[in-house]
């Protein structure tokens, strides 16, 4: 067992060596941007706006900035790794060690889970000097960050096999990633919006990871956090799925 187990791990290992190497850019960067975002709009906004009632705006932004920065750091990890690979052609060097598809997905998604995670709580340790955040729920933090970075993850996964060249990868980032995350209620709650954009909103499963991820810091959410658990946990199910069947049919990486 153990020796079946040295190709994932190896794997592994260079995933995570990969951003780790370069980690003021990997995680120190998003960590800074994070920062800035929290000091422009908690500077603009903190007297202004409360949440939740008694919630000043500055301690519910961060959660929400977060969860942001742990998200879009797993999906850029998976993603970038594979078309580096494919582009350059030493995806062949994966490809031909005696590794399960189940151990190909695994290693990629847990590297992008670590990344997103140390990004996520770089972002949490800097705020601590500007706000005080409580922690009513640690268990769904942990539930939300986990799950999160795995769908990013697997996500950026399908976006990496799919895309023939960066520009692709950048349009699905722009396009898709991108505007689902800034959409979610990152910034603001959801109750604020007019009726047709709170609808629109509960389309949005970025929404449900951020929402329930920020319950387990107030104990308060604009949904009930067991709905958000089922939606973010079938949208990993369903990804999961997909991702394994791309990777079963070796589609876009084999010849």
């Amino acid at each position: 067992m153990h020796e079946r187990l040295i190709g994932f791990r190896t794997l592994l290992q260079k995933e995570v060596l990969r951003f780790w190497k370069v980690g003021f850019q990997t995680v120190g960067a998003p960590v800074l941007n994070a920062l800035l975002y929290l000091l422009i709009f908690s500077h603009v906004l903190d007297r202004h706006v409360t949440v939740y009632g008694d919630v000043a705006y500055t301690a519910f932004l961060v959660p929400g900035l977060v969860m942001m920065s742990l998200l879009q750091n797993s999906f850029a990890n998976s993603s970038s790794s594979l078309i580096q690979s494919k582009i350059t052609g030493n995806i062949i060097f994966v490809l031909l060690p005696p590794l399960s598809y189940r151990e190909f997905y695994a290693a990629y998604v847990i590297a992008s889970l670590l990344r997103g995670l140390f990004v996520g709580i770089g972002v949490l340790l800097v705020s601590f000097p500007f706000v005080d955040l409580p922690m009513a729920a640690p268990g769904w933090i942990l539930a939300f960050g986990l799950m999160g970075g795995a769908i990013l993850g697997s996500l950026g996964v399908i976006a990496g096999i799919w895309a023939d060249k960066f520009d692709q990868l950048a349009g699905f980032q722009n396009f898709l990633i991108m505007p689902l995350t800034m959409l979610s209620g990152v910034f603001y709650s959801i109750h604020s919006l007019p009726a047709f954009w709170q609808t629109v909103s509960h389309i949005n499963p970025f929404f449900f990871m951020i929402d329930g991820f920020r319950y387990g810091f107030f104990g308060q959410s604009d949904v009930s956090p067991w709905l958000s658990l089922a939606v973010v946990s079938v949208c990993f199910v369903f990804l999961a799925v997909l991702t394994l069947a791309m990777l079963a049919r070796g589609y876009k990486l084999r010849a």
